[in-house]
């Protein structure tokens, strides 16, 4: 086998590895969470649709949602993959972050005022 064959072989087995690492792999990855994000959801969510419909989950089934829109009651049925982003989940975790944001500034602080 000559050297040109070997060396056009092992670019194509690095673009094939580049390829997975930075595009194949990192999508597996969102639509799993996506998934996950998905099947946790719970009465009482606030959820966005992929439309950008707002509202608050009142009913689930196996693959849809009921959700409730407005101050006006309406009911709307979706399936659950239309849905885009869990707001309770995501104010939660933004909670979360800043109260160990907070926790870190105060064991800094106190750290400080002992030496």
């Amino acid at each position: 086998m000559p050297a040109d064959s070997m060396s056009m072989i092992i670019m194509l087995v690095v673009m094939v590895g580049v390829f997975y690492f930075f595009l194949i792999r990192p999508e597996n990855k969102k639509k799993k969470a996506m998934t996950d994000m998905r099947n946790s959801l719970k009465v009482g969510d606030n959820i966005t649709t992929i439309g950008g419909v707002v509202g608050d989950i009142v009913f689930l089934k196996d693959d849809n949602i009921i959700i409730e829109t407005s101050a006006d009651k309406v009911r709307i049925e979706f399936t659950k993959w239309a849905v885009s982003t869990n707001n309770s989940a995501e104010k939660a975790a933004a909670k979360a972050k800043e109260a160990a944001v907070a926790a870190r500034a105060e064991a800094k602080k106190k750290k400080k005022t002992k030496e």
